[in-house]
């Protein structure tokens, strides 16, 4: 008697990431990466493959107000971000492009 059992697909589940404006948890592809690189220096990541500390934001210019009238990303970092970073993400926002 062969008893073969089938192969089952298994399903990933997405992982999860809160976005540090609205607070709400939402899939990781769904959220801009901003990443904390080993120099220091503060990056807009766009295939979320950037070694180190990374925070994470809702595509919308609401959250980005939001985490910037809590300075979300300067707790998240544990230091002050320049005004360029935020003017990076709005670009991004505006044009849908990863400046």
């Amino acid at each position: 008697m062969n008893t073969t059992k089938k192969p089952q697909l298994k399903t990933r589940r997405q992982p999860l990431r809160r976005c540090v404006g609205c607070g709400e948890m939402k899939d990781k592809s769904a959220l801009i990466r901003v990443a904390l690189d080993k120099t220091g220096a503060l990056n807009i990541d766009p295939t979320s493959k950037m070694h180190g500390r990374a925070a994470y934001l809702c595509p919308c210019a609401e959250c980005l107000q939001k985490a910037q009238k809590s300075k979300g990303l300067e707790r998240s970092f544990k230091r002050p971000i320049p005004p360029e970073i935020y003017e990076r993400l709005t670009a991004v926002l505006e044009h849908g492009a990863q400046a």
